[in-house]
């Protein structure tokens, strides 16, 4: 399986999975940021599609399909998604159906959504943890793949917490996307 990385930050995700054996065919970013950087260091293709509105003016369907055609013009197979901040529209998920992935800093279904980690200590729970799922188009919504408990310590704050996240999820995404590769299918 061909594999694409959307990243749109530090490059973490992608560091984990290229240092877990996972071969990347290309990595595409929303903005200029580290990942670029990550991919090529490992002598990965990288690709700048900007996305340049952040406001109401911002047309993700056709931001959606131009992205598509590069994944296309790249011949992937498997989308994964590793901190890309622009949610993207249906173009994606009809051409790449069940073969987006996606993880999330909580035990899905509980806490979608952006701020899940400060949702989870504001609600009170002593278990959060970490889920690599199957991108939908109604977010933090698709079949869950893989998920793994972390516990929420008293003096824990949404920092702590995360960072523990963090290290469950580099490891858990990895391990997901690579048997994923080797078996040739998602399920």
């Amino acid at each position: 399986m061909r594999v694409s990385v959307l990243a749109s930050g530090s490059g973490t995700i992608l560091e984990a999975l290229l240092g877990g054996g996972v071969e990347v065919a290309v990595v595409v970013v929303d903005r200029p940021c580290r990942a670029i950087e990550v991919a090529e260091s490992h002598g990965v293709v990288s690709v700048l599609h900007e996305r340049r509105s952040y406001g109401d003016d911002f047309d993700r369907l056709a931001y959606t399909e131009q992205l598509v055609d590069v994944l296309e013009r790249h011949e992937v197979d498997l989308v994964v998604m590793a901190g890309f901040g622009t949610i993207l529209a249906k173009p994606i998920f009809d051409r790449f159906a069940g073969h987006v992935l996606n993880t999330h800093p909580a035990l899905l279904p509980a806490f979608p959504g952006w701020h899940a980690v400060a949702d989870a200590l504001d609600y009170g729970v002593k278990v959060t943890g970490c889920t690599v799922h199957v991108a939908t188009e109604e977010v933090d919504a698709g079949p869950i793949l893989a998920q793994e408990a972390v516990e929420v310590r008293p003096e824990d704050t949404v920092e702590s917490l995360h960072e523990r996240i963090k290290t469950v999820e580099r490891r858990l995404y990895v391990d997901t996307v690579r048997q994923i590769v080797e078996r040739g299918s998602v399920t």
